[in-house]
């Protein structure tokens, strides 16, 4: 039976070892390539035979694994792919789902698990966690905020004041300040810069170059 091909989007040396390790070792599959930076996906599929693609979501180059997801979604649809992440972000998920990936996968060391993975999104199914992994900012479990808060989170940690705040989201100075004081009172962290901090240093907010742009 012929194998088929995968290419892995991968910056880190460790995880891109490992993960070769895991598909060489396996009966179905064929490690076709690696590249560091998701900027390159295209380019390599125009060149490559490739079936599946593990892609990280923070490649080389400041390059979104999930935005060059949705790119080869369009143009190469009979490509499957499988976000791969060591990262918390509390947005991921829902973001690989919107785009269309197959599946997602949080990095382990478990080569069953693994290939159970490919296997199953190879058959047609779409594996998603259910949650991101919970982290504690401050007093506060990640899963006790809502998604009005994390919305009003990611900004702060962007550096946004309570009045740009307030515009982006279209929702008053008020409203902000409020979500702002919950979170603090959820956490007992003193003030925003503090929050910020937290959900920054946890990995529960990851905030990318164009994400300050916007």
């Amino acid at each position: 039976m012929e194998k088929l091909n995968v290419l892995l989007v991968e910056d880190d040396p460790l995880a891109r070892q490992l993960i070769e390790m895991f598909i060489e070792k396996s009966e179905r599959y064929a490690f076709e390539g690696a590249i560091t930076s998701a900027l390159m996906t295209e380019a390599y599929l125009c060149k490559h035979k490739i079936d599946l693609i593990l892609m990280d979501v923070c490649t080389a180059m400041n390059a979104n694994g999930i935005d060059a997801a949705e790119r080869v979604k369009k143009n190469f649809p009979s490509v499957k792919i499988i976000i791969i992440t060591s990262q918390p972000e509390y947005s991921y998920i829902a973001r690989a789902r919107a785009v269309g990936v197959d599946s997602f996968w949080y990095k382990t060391v478990i080569q069953d698990e693994f290939i159970t993975l490919l296997d199953k999104t190879m058959a047609g199914e779409r594996i998603f966690p259910d949650n991101t992994p919970t982290l504690n900012i401050g007093c506060a479990s990640s899963v006790e905020f809502t998604e009005r808060e994390l919305e009003v989170l990611r900004l702060i940690v962007a550096g946004e004041r309570d009045q740009e705040i307030a515009e982006k989201l279209g929702i008053s100075l008020n409203t902000v300040k409020t979500h702002l004081r919950v979170m603090k009172d959820k956490t007992g962290l003193r003030n925003r810069t503090e929050l910020a901090v937290r959900a920054r240093d946890a990995g529960f907010v990851i905030v990318e170059p164009n994400d300050d742009q916007n």
